[in-house]
C-alpha cells in the first residue's frame, strides 16, 4: 500500500511539474516564479473556456471572477490615502487623495487599467495598491476609471467613457475642487489601458473645447495595433506568458465584438495580407524594420502572405480605426500628443507597440522617454505587489513613478 501511495506521489508531481514547465527565456525575471504564476492563469482560462462551452457562463466572466476573487485578498496599503468612489459625467471613478493640505495645489494623474479591456478591478489588489502608492509618493491626486468591460460592452463603449471621465477631471471646476494645478496632470495605463491612455491623449491634444490638457502621457507596454501580429516581438515572444500571441488576438476580437473564429486568421496576418489595398496609406506607420533599432528586431523578417481574407477589415473596420488604434493616427494628431514614458518588456508581445509608437512620437517631435527592461514581461507592473513581488515589476513601479515625480 505504501509503495502505491509513493508511486501515485511521484506521478502526480510529475504531472504537476510537466504541467507547470515551460522553456522561458535565460534574461527573464525569475522564470520558477513566472511558470507558476501562468501554470495558474492557464488553469483559470481552461475553467473559462469549459464552463463557456457548457453554456454555464462567458468565458471572460469565469476568468474576471477569479481575478477578482484573487485580487480581494490583498492587503490594502496607504491606508492614510483618502478615497471617494464617485461619477465623472456618468463613469464610475475613484478618487484617491493624499491626506492633509496645506493651500498649495497637488499634481494629478488619470490612471486606465489595463486586462485586455475585459479584465481585472481598479478598486481591487495590485491596481488599488499602484494607484495608493502613486497618490502617496506623488503627493497628487489620482483618479482611476472603472470602465465597463468587454463582453457586455465593446468598443468604442470603454474608449468613449474614458474620455468622458477625461473631460470632466480637466474641467477647471473640478480641478479646483481637488486642489489640482492644471497644468501638472498626467494619464497613464497599463497594457489595454496604455491603449485607452494614448487614445484619451490624442483625443484630448486635438479637442479645442477642452482648454486644460494632460502635462504627460505613461504608457506602460500598450497595445496599440491589431494589423500586424508577427512583429519581432510577436515572433520572439509569441509563446512568453502571461501574454500569448493567441490570447492577445483573442483579447482584440472580445474588444472589438468580432468573430472569435477570426484569431488564426489574425495571428498569421491575413487581414493585412499584400493583396489588401485598405492597408496601402498605412503600412508605414507599423513598418517596424525601419521604426525599430536593428539589435531589437535580430533575425526577424515581415509576415505578410501575398493573398488573404478580404473581407476582414471590411468587416472589422475597428481596426482601422484611431481611437482602437493609435500607432495608426497621423502625424499632425500625435504633434499634439503629451510628452511621453513609454515601458517595455523585452519578452513582451507587446514591446514593439510601445517601442514604435515612441518612434513615432519622436518623429512627430514629442519628447519621449523609451525605458525597455531587458528582464520585462508583459503584466510585470502589476506582479510587483504581494504576493508575487517581481523585482522587474518592484523596479518599473518605482521608476516611472519617479519619471513623473520629476517631470510633472
Amino acid at each position: 500500500m505504501m509503495k502505491l501511495l509513493c508511486g501515485f506521489t511521484l506521478l502526480l508531481a510529475i504531472a504537476v511539474a510537466y504541467y507547470i514547465y515551460i522553456p522561458l527565456p535565460r534574461t527573464i525575471s525569475e522564470p520558477w516564479k513566472l511558470m507558476v504564476l501562468d501554470a495558474t492563469f492557464r488553469g483559470v482560462v481552461m475553467m473559462g473556456d469549459v464552463a463557456h462551452s457548457l453554456g454555464l457562463s462567458h468565458r471572460v466572466h469565469v476568468i474576471n471572477s477569479a481575478i477578482v476573487n484573487f485580487e480581494s485578498l490583498v492587503p490594502i496599503t496607504n491606508q492614510e490615502i483618502q478615497i471617494e468612489d464617485i461619477l465623472f459625467d456618468g463613469v464610475h471613478v475613484r478618487v484617491y487623495q493624499p491626506p492633509g493640505q496645506d493651500g498649495k495645489l497637488r499634481r494629478a494623474v488619470m490612471f486606465i487599467h489595463g486586462g485586455g479591456w475585459a479584465l481585472g478591478t481598479p478598486k481591487l489588489g495590485s491596481y488599488d495598491s499602484l494607484c495608493r502608492q502613486m497618490a502617496a509618493d506623488l503627493d497628487a491626486v489620482v483618479v482611476t476609471v472603472d470602465y465597463r468591460m468587454a463582453p457586455d460592452v465593446h468598443f468604442p463603449v470603454q474608449y468613449e467613457e474614458c474620455v468622458q471621465a477625461a473631460k470632466h477631471f480637466l474641467r477647471p471646476e473640478v480641478l479646483t475642487k481637488y486642489s489640482v494645478n492644471p497644468e501638472r496632470v498626467a494619464v497613464c495605463g497599463d497594457s489595454a489601458g496604455g491603449n485607452l491612455a494614448a487614445a484619451v491623449a490624442q483625443r484630448i491634444g486635438t479637442d479645442n473645447t477642452t482648454t486644460v490638457k494632460f502635462k504627460l502621457q505613461v504608457l506602460v507596454y500598450p497595445v496599440l495595433q491589431a494589423l500586424d501580429f508577427n512583429t519581432a516581438s510577436y515572433q520572439q515572444n509569441q509563446n512568453v506568458p502571461i501574454l500569448y500571441r493567441r490570447l492577445m488576438a483573442r483579447f482584440w476580437l472580445e474588444y472589438l465584438g468580432a468573430d472569435l473564429n477570426l484569431v488564426h486568421s489574425l495571428m498569421i496576418n491575413n487581414h493585412t495580407a499584400q493583396d489588401q489595398s485598405l492597408m496601402s496609406l498605412i503600412r508605414s506607420k507599423l513598418d517596424w524594420t525601419t521604426l525599430l533599432p536593428k539589435p531589437v528586431i535580430k533575425h526577424y523578417t515581415p509576415v505578410f502572405p501575398v493573398t488573404g481574407s478580404l473581407s476582414i477589415l471590411k468587416d472589422i473596420p475597428a481596426l482601422l480605426d484611431t481611437r482602437a488604434a493609435p500607432l495608426l493616427a497621423e502625424d499632425e494628431v500625435l504633434r499634439m500628443a503629451p510628452r511621453a514614458y513609454i515601458m517595455t518588456g523585452e519578452h513582451d508581445v507587446l514591446r514593439d507597440d510601445g517601442m514604435m509608437y515612441a518612434r513615432r512620437l519622436e518623429l512627430a517631435g514629442v519628447s519621449v522617454t523609451n525605458e525597455r527592461y531587458e528582464d520585462g514581461f508583459h503584466g510585470c507592473v502589476s506582479f510587483g505587489f504581494w504576493p508575487c513581488y517581481f523585482s522587474v515589476g518592484i523596479r518599473a513601479v518605482q521608476n516611472y513613478i519617479a519619471w513623473l515625480a520629476k517631470h510633472l
